[in-house]
């Protein structure tokens, strides 16, 4: 890869970022399309996060992603977003405008959609969904099920005030969906979890190989389908506890590829490699 004072930059940010696999994937595209630019990773406290952004925008970066904790900052603090943005309350894509504003996408819903797609060939239409944690891919993932025709959704959180935002919001939204609350404590998540169809574990518990899964074996059962949107191992503590139970399991690595994607079509109005991105995760993922 040349680099030079032409070269476009574009970069994640997260707070921590040692785990992000987001410049892996478009450097591998970048290369694959022979394009002047470069992927970079910063970690980004969230007071810094507006300024920095500011910062990037006159320094000439191309775009960013936003990962844990910044996306709801982010939406709080951009001066225009996208329709995904709004339905999402969160922003994981920030594209610079012309006249010098800065602008909020949320691509999860989408990612979320095509990975459910590639992993286990179904549509969310008529499903029940529990989603374990409400933050901000939590809240996208909830959101993007209501409007994409789940019959029912569950949604839980450590915070009160996150579950009940996410229910309003899908009443608001989708008010054919039943949506109903587990609670903040543990007790009410195992219950829910075993009746739903889809099972989506949205919270950071999981990217660091001593956390303690969330939910036990028991909380699953056979038939069910659960998708954790962790990406970094093939095989996550829930997962192994779920699959246990009889359930098919997914990672979130193709949710990561496909809003990747997304986000680099919002910067560049070209379609990236995506079967590059995705080589390049799995080898990093799934090593030989």
């Amino acid at each position: 890869m040349h680099i030079s004072g032409h070269t476009t930059p574009y970069a994640v940010l997260g707070h921590p970022i040692g785990h992000t696999l987001s410049p892996i994937m478009h450097n591998r595209s970048i290369q694959s399309l022979g394009l002047d630019a470069i992927y970079l990773a910063f970690d980004v406290a969230p007071d810094y996060l507006m300024s920095v952004l500011k910062s990037m925008r006159q320094m000439g970066f191309g775009g960013v992603n936003l990962t844990v904790p910044l996306k709801e900052v982010a939406f709080r603090g951009v001066d225009e977003h996208a329709r995904s943005a709004e339905l999402a309350r969160s922003v994981n894509t920030i594209e610079f405008l012309a006249d010098g504003r800065i602008k909020g996408h949320s691509t999860d819903g989408d990612g979320f959609v095509a990975a459910l797609k590639e992993s286990f060939g179904l549509s969310l239409q008529g499903l029940s969904v529990f989603v374990l944690g409400c933050g901000g891919a939590g809240r996208a993932v909830a959101i993007t099920c209501a409007v994409e025709g789940a019959a029912q959704i569950t949604v839980s959180d450590i915070e009160q005030s996150r579950i009940d935002a996410v229910m309003d919001e899908i009443r608001r939204l989708a008010p054919a969906v039943e949506v109903r609350s587990a609670g903040t404590a543990a007790a009410g998540w195992s219950a829910a979890s075993r009746t739903a169809s889809l099972v989506i574990q949205a919270t950071p518990v999981g990217m660091k190989t001593t956390d303690v899964p969330l939910l036990a074996a028991d909380a699953f059962r056979a038939g069910q389908m659960l998708f954790d949107l962790i990406y970094m191992f093939p095989s996550t503590g829930i997962m192994a506890e779920a699959a246990t139970a009889g359930a098919r399991t997914a990672n979130g690595l193709g949710m990561l590829l496909h809003q990747g994607a997304r986000s680099f079509e919002i910067w560049t109005g070209q379609k990236p490699d995506v079967e590059a991105m995705r080589r390049a995760l799995e080898e990093s993922v799934y090593p030989t």
